[in-house]
């Protein structure tokens, strides 16, 4: 029977001074703070509630035995080295407990925090895009307005896809190859409008590749990368080739065209820089963009993107 009451004795003081000193961690910040800088607080804190418990112990041991000849300081030192190890396991694993808790809320807070950011990116992106190349569009079916007023009501049904893609387009971070090919189709024939004889556009795509998921909008952007930077510039216009193939695990999508990069293209304007973010974005390192001469007349810009 005293064995019974001595360990419920245990028991009930345990929680009782284990929940008190949580209470006084959690009322002035303790784990809040850097371990170095609460850690003779934390110390004193065990010492203090081991002294407390081991003396509680001691009384209720000394009473509920009724031995003469045991004395005081025999049951304190034996209970206080006990309680010592005991209080400073339970402290442990709590703080442990505790900073590991966090640590993972930390990275969830995180993991949220970036894919919000991401997000905006990505809309402030496609918003810079959009205007950019309907004002170019718009341009192409005005100088037929009056000259041959069917093909320009051909021409708006062409940019109306264009705009209807396009919104479909900003409410996703990808979109199928096949689905931005159908952007680039009509915005060339719109061009071809401008450039008649002297545009001239050909396509080598894997029809494996036609699912495969690009960013929005970035196909289209470097087409017509290659149409202002390149054909515009020609006198008797040149060619376009939009190739899409499958190496070593990648999805490569290249634009060659005719002309030549005669300033530094790689860091400037909105479509390339746009297109190095989104990459980046949605492929951090594993995806990659480059642009340069690839002879004395072409140009050739290459993506490359991990197969999903």
């Amino acid at each position: 029977m005293q064995v019974f009451q001595y360990a419920l004795a245990v028991f009930v003081l345990g929680i009782l001074i284990s929940h008190g000193f949580r209470a006084v961690i959690l009322r002035f910040g303790w784990i809040d703070k850097p371990f170095e800088s609460v850690a003779v607080f934390f110390f004193a804190g065990i010492l203090i509630c081991a002294t407390v418990y081991s003396f509680l112990l001691t009384c209720i041991s000394m009473i509920s035995t009724h031995d003469q000849d045991a004395t005081f300081n025999d049951f304190w030192l034996r209970s206080f080295s006990q309680q010592m190890v005991f209080m400073s396991f339970w402290a442990v694993i709590y703080f442990l407990w505790h900073y590991v808790e966090e640590s993972r809320n930390s990275q969830v807070r995180q993991l949220k925090l970036e894919a919000t950011v991401r997000t905006l990116e990505l809309k402030t992106i496609k918003s810079q895009l959009n205007p950019h190349f309907i004002f170019n569009a718009l341009n192409s079916i005005r100088a037929l307005v009056d000259e041959n007023p069917q093909r320009a009501r051909t021409a708006i049904t062409e940019l109306s896809n264009i705009l209807r893609n396009s919104m479909q387009a900003d409410k996703a971070e990808t979109v199928s190859l096949e689905n931005e090919l159908s952007i680039v189709k009509d915005y060339l024939a719109l061009e071809n409008i401008r450039f008649e004889e002297r545009l001239k556009v050909r396509y080598d795509i894997d029809p494996e590749t036609l699912e495969l998921p690009i960013p929005p909008l970035m196909l289209q952007t470097l087409v017509e990368n290659a149409i202002k930077h390149g054909i515009s510039r020609e006198i008797k216009g040149g060619e376009i080739l939009i190739s899409s193939h499958v190496h070593d695990m990648q999805h490569e999508i290249s634009i060659r065209n005719t002309g030549q990069i005669v300033e530094n293209l790689n860091g400037s304007g909105i479509g390339l820089a746009s297109t190095r973010q989104r990459l980046e974005l949605l492929f951090a390192n594993r995806a990659s963009f480059e642009i340069y001469n690839l002879d004395t007349q072409m140009v050739m810009a290459t993506v490359r993107m991990p197969l999903l």
